[in-house]
């Protein structure tokens, strides 16, 4: 049986590093969308980017063909350059010996490009891009609620 094809739009944000943090995703596949969110009380802005992708794939009920589209050059690169694979195989410790950060997230999307065929898109935040802003939408909204605005 042929992989659907889901894209996936995803972004973070927080007030503060650390701060009060949200993200937001919208699942597309086969004409219809979801609109998932969520947030931390004390988060980073790379922590909030990397579980709008993580919450995105976690959500997919069996194993498919995925397009990532996200303003965050953090979780690209991470993973289009190799980075976190490396990262993973030297014992979460980075090429320049110190620890890598938000190991635990980045174990969490390793495992799941195990399942899914996952290609990564990088677009300009805060750009029109109709998505990325809705994505954004949501994750600031999030992060009110964690900030208690």
């Amino acid at each position: 049986m042929e992989k659907r094809q889901v894209y996936i739009f995803s972004d973070g944000a927080c007030s503060g590093n650390p701060g009060p943090g949200g993200y937001g995703v919208i699942l597309r596949c086969d004409g219809k969308e979801k609109e998932l969110s969520g947030g931390e009380a004390r988060t980073t802005n790379n922590r909030m980017e990397l579980m709008g992708v993580i919450t995105g794939l976690e959500a997919l009920k069996y194993p498919c063909r995925v397009t990532v589209q996200t303003d965050s050059r953090y979780v690209v690169d991470g993973i289009e350059k190799g980075w976190a694979k490396s990262w993973r195989k030297r014992g979460w410790i980075k090429s320049d010996k110190k620890p890598a950060l938000n190991s635990d997230l980045w174990g969490r999307l390793l495992d799941l490009l195990d399942v899914h065929e996952v290609n990564f898109t990088w677009i300009k935040g805060h750009a029109g891009h109709e998505e990325n802003e809705r994505c954004d939408r949501l994750a600031v909204a999030q992060r009110d609620i964690y900030s208690g605005m």
